[in-house]
């Protein structure tokens, strides 16, 4: 992923000048609304770091996590939704958005480990989740890891392996476009806005070698889980998406129309009623 991180940002801009005029849905990357005043806010002390969170409405809880380089505010179109009936918890992971991170090295067991922490701090038992990108995988981890401490589990864009990612990811305008808001956003939110490319080092030493499950590890998922991917995914490859809902048993395989990696902005309400109609089944 190092890799994948320099030839981002080298040709981010020069991917725009081709650009055709008329755009596809799955082509864009709109900008996330501003977030609804939350019930509670604040900082959670956690395996070293100060981990950012907010609480939204009232009802069975359900955690959001973020993927790589994002943070929580990513996610107003579905808190906005889901907290009519659901107590939503949303947090930056350690050293995205307004989070602290240590010099120790990144892992998803890690990851987890951070969000089991959270909800101990918030007195939650167990709740359902929607993780995108390495959201989703911190949610597959923890299926596997604490799985009393979930519901179901929505694992959108995620992989369990890294031969799961495109390499078509590379000379993607879309992500590229993601690559530069990210770095814009860090600036604006982190405690350490100068230390953008020092974070990117370090999580990306992760990804050059994790996720590494198995299948026999996979197998022993007992969670209900829903593997989700756009139809037109920049980083997953499809074929690697429809193998995991083979591998977790029991999962269902959701596939959004006309969306990609950041199907969660493309296209909100879709997404809200494919979330909603896993986590409330009954």
């Amino acid at each position: 992923m190092s890799r994948l991180w320099t030839a981002l940002t080298v040709t981010a801009f020069m991917l725009f000048a081709g650009a055709a005029t008329a755009e596809e849905r799955w082509q864009t990357l709109p900008e996330p609304a501003p977030m609804p005043k939350a019930e509670e806010s604040g900082y959670a002390p956690v395996n070293g770091i100060q981990m950012y969170y907010a609480v939204y409405g009232k009802g069975d809880p359900v955690l959001l996590i973020h993927g790589g380089l994002g943070h929580a505010d990513i996610w107003s179109s579905q808190v906005t939704e889901l907290a009519k009936t659901h107590k939503v918890i949303v947090a930056d992971s350690r050293g995205h958005g307004r989070s602290t991170r240590t010099e120790e090295p990144f892992g998803y067991d890690l990851m987890a480990s951070d969000y089991v922490a959270l909800l101990d701090h918030l007195k939650i038992d167990k709740t359902a989740l929607v993780g995108w990108s390495d959201g989703g995988i911190i949610g597959i981890d923890l299926a596997m890891s604490h799985p009393d401490r979930l519901t179901r589990v929505f694992a959108q864009a995620a992989n369990v392996t890294t031969d799961g990612v495109d390499p078509g990811v590379l000379t993607n305008k879309t992500f590229a476009a993601y690559i530069e808001r990210s770095g814009r956003d860090y600036k604006k939110l982190s405690k350490t806005p100068d230390q953008y490319d020092a974070f990117v080092g370090q999580i990306s030493k992760m990804w050059e070698t994790q996720p590494n499950w198995n299948k026999e590890q996979i197998a022993k998922i007992t969670t209900p889980i829903a593997v989700v991917a756009g139809d037109h995914d920049e980083a997953i490859k499809r074929e690697h998406t429809d193998a995991m809902a083979k591998m977790i048993p029991g999962a269902a395989e959701v596939i959004l129309p006309n969306a990609s990696h950041f199907a969660m902005l493309q296209a909100p309400d879709e997404y809200n009623k494919a979330v909603l109609d896993f986590i409330d089944a009954k």
